[in-house]
């Protein structure tokens, strides 16, 4: 089941714009290899549970997958075949909006080689491009 918030303030948001650089989010915290976007855009609930289970599906139980992004936005649809107007349409699915640089997944307790090839999957499923970035020692 693709992810979503227990409640939110308001049920409809803005589209917005995606501007700038990920400042915060963009180095690898909990695992020891990562996949970071190299473009902006908005990556949806279904595309985030895709990317999951094709990693957990790859490990085959070992290491730790960790998801670092979430959908809190809203996007809202209009049905096929309706009129224009009639007010905005009710939220269709929900999508997490990310700059460039955003670290995507984490995969840690497996070989690099294992990591490089489980992301490149996960990779694939994703509508923009990534690149595949190590742990920087802790000095």
């Amino acid at each position: 089941m693709p992810a979503m918030p227990k409640r939110i303030k308001w049920r409809k948001s803005q589209r917005g714009k995606i501007r700038g650089n990920a400042h915060r989010g963009n180095r690898v915290s909990y695992g020891d290899f990562g996949l970071q976007t190299l473009e902006g855009g908005w990556i949806s609930a279904a595309q985030i549970e895709a990317g999951r289970v094709a990693a957990t599906h790859f490990l085959h139980r070992e290491g730790r997958v960790y998801v670092r992004i979430f959908p809190h936005k809203p996007v809202t649809a209009k049905p096929l075949e309706t009129r224009m107007g009639k007010g905005k349409a009710e939220p269709s699915y929900w999508v997490a909006c990310v700059k460039p640089g955003t670290m995507l997944y984490e995969i840690g307790g497996v070989d690099e080689s294992v990591a490089k090839q489980a992301l490149a999957r996960v990779a694939h499923k994703m509508p923009c491009s990534c690149r595949f970035v190590l742990r920087k020692a802790r000095v």
